[in-house]
């Protein structure tokens, strides 16, 4: 199963890469992980295993106590799952670091531990690009299609993020913010797509000094400046950095990071009406609560799938007819949205698998 490295920053290999394997065949996705989440981890991590074409590394970021379970977890399912999905799955296990400014104080800017995805780009200086999402994401279509968003950067981007919200007027920052942000509404850090070496060869404008700042510099007199204006950690540094540097973003629709927010007041996500949900990100808990039973039926459905052949028998029937018990809430109402992008999704997995093997008949 691979050597496990006596380094902390190396602890977990799913698999030996391929010497076949080139570096633009395997993505690169992070998560950072603190406090009970190394369940909630482990199910987005299922759920990128299960449609991705390409193989994926994925770099998790875990405080100490999580680091043995995490090894613990891995190796289990590792152990569990079939051969076909442990062949495209490596993994790295890193312990919690900031290179710059007092580490506790990053640790409780916000959720615990969030502010370590702005360190990446500083930490994985051999990783050229890179995905991060937060642990509550679950992806219900190939990562790849999501990876494929880099080719669509132009000369200038170097990161991709969803807005927060797609209607000013009932968004938070357009009526809350107490600092600068991206755009009309601001973007959401939760699914942020990076060109990491984009990033550390960029000077960043800024309102501290009239020269730029590379990332590293950049971020702790800018967390000094503004922390005591900011409500949402990370995420408000991020969308000050690209207040001042918008010609280095790149926004995907909201159907790519679709949360809550887009449903619980009435559907205004036109992308997810129209193609469904790509990835589904329950913040606010709503996997593991009663609150918006839409998210959390998708979240025990995914959690709970055996990985048997049968994708149809095994996850999409039962998790569509979970969705009966949904119908009578505003997120529940529209389960094509929830569901279009799983069966699609599904479908090509299965015409791979079948349709590619079958012959033409003889002529």
């Amino acid at each position: 199963m691979g050597l496990i490295s006596r380094q902390r920053s190396d602890m977990g290999v799913g698999r030996p890469a391929s010497k076949r394997a080139r570096a633009d065949e395997v993505m690169h996705l992070a998560v950072v992980a603190c406090g009970n989440r190394l369940d909630e981890t482990l199910t987005m991590v299922k759920s990128a295993l299960l449609f991705s074409i390409k193989s994926i590394k994925f770099h998790i970021f875990a405080e100490d106590p999580l680091t043995s379970q995490f090894e613990k977890g891995f190796l289990f399912q590792l152990s569990q799952w079939p051969h076909a999905i442990t062949n495209k799955f490596q993994y790295s296990i890193y312990p919690i670091t900031f290179s710059v400014g007092n580490a506790e104080e990053w640790k409780k800017l916000f959720k615990p531990c969030a502010a370590q995805r702005l360190f990446l780009p500083v930490i994985l200086k051999d990783v050229d690009s890179l995905l991060y999402v937060d642990t509550d994401v679950l992806f219900l279509r190939p990562m790849d299609d999501m990876w494929s968003f880099l080719k669509a950067f132009n000369t200038t981007q170097l990161a991709a993020m969803a807005p927060e919200h797609e209607i000013p007027k009932i968004g938070w920052y357009s009526r809350f913010a107490r600092h600068p942000f991206y755009g009309v509404t601001g973007v959401n850090s939760g699914v942020m797509l990076m060109n990491l070496t984009r990033i550390r060869s960029t000077l960043f404008k800024n309102s501290m000094i009239p020269s730029g700042l590379s990332w590293e510099d950049l971020l702790h007199p800018l967390y000094q400046k503004y922390k005591n204006h900011i409500t949402w950690g990370d995420q408000d540094l991020l969308n000050i950095i690209f207040h001042y540097n918008s010609e280095c973003l790149y926004t995907f629709p909201c159907q790519w990071n679709y949360r809550p927010d887009h449903c619980m007041y009435g559907s205004n996500c036109k992308g997810a009406e129209e193609e469904g949900v790509s990835i589904l990100h329950g913040n606010r808990g709503v996997y593991h609560d009663d609150k918006q039973p839409a998210f959390k039926v998708v979240y025990d459905a995914i959690h709970e799938y055996p990985f048997e052949d049968n994708l149809f028998q095994s996850l999409f029937y039962p998790l569509q007819t979970k969705f009966l018990d949904t119908v009578n809430t505003l997120c529940g109402r529209i389960p094509q949205v929830f569901l279009k992008q799983v069966e699609k999704s599904m479908r090509t997995v299965y015409e791979k698998k079948v349709v590619r093997h079958v012959r033409p008949p003889p002529k």
